[in-house]
């Protein structure tokens, strides 16, 4: 039984050492915040968050704070590894499946939502959103609204408040009904 325990060890820790080197990706350079204010076409990555038409970004409340969710509640987040006016994601390989980037064709509708968004280039090469000049992704563990779990992952994902900050605080556990304005959602901070 100690060979079976030791070999499920080794294998979890090698698929979050596989997972936190992807998030470790290089990122580029980049020229002025914001590249353009083109995001639609909800063509995400996540597998909670495929469809069509064009995308909403929305504020809701979620462990006690305002933050920004997709037109279905979904969490979106920043990475810290990420640096407004860069020109393309530093989310790349093993990184982009555990965060999908959000991506849209045109800019997308926004409600509550007062930070300025803007495009770079994904890790697929498509248009991925970005809030005051940092790309937004989506946590591949957050299967509905009013979830996040990504909130401070690895010290480097955070939730964007309404203003397009980054909220780096704890998310509180709250009770409610996950969903849209207003209500709250209990939150986690689980990992890889």
């Amino acid at each position: 039984m100690n060979k079976r325990a030791a070999l499920l060890f080794a294998t979890a820790s090698a698929a979050c050492a596989l997972a936190l080197a992807g998030c470790m990706g290089s990122g580029g350079s980049g020229s002025g915040y914001g590249a353009g204010g083109t995001a639609s076409s909800a063509s995400t990555t996540t597998s909670s968050a495929s469809g069509s038409g064009a995308l909403s970004l929305q504020t809701s409340t979620v462990g006690g704070q305002r933050i920004v969710v997709d037109g279905r509640g979904v969490t979106v987040y920043f990475y810290t590894l990420d640096k407004p006016g860069e020109t393309k994601s530093a989310c790349t390989g093993g990184c982009a499946s555990l965060w999908p980037a959000v991506t849209s064709d045109t800019a997308p509708k926004l409600q509550g939502v007062t930070g300025k968004t803007g495009t770079v280039a994904s890790a697929d090469g498509r248009q991925q959103v970005t809030i005051n000049g940092m790309p937004i992704y989506y946590y591949a563990k957050d299967t509905g609204p009013g979830q996040a779990h990504g909130q401070g992952v690895a010290g480097v994902w955070y939730v964007v408040g309404s203003d397009g900050s980054m909220i780096q605080t704890p998310l509180t556990a709250a009770s409610g009904t996950p969903g849209m304005s207003g209500s709250s959602a209990s939150s986690g901070t689980s990992g890889y």
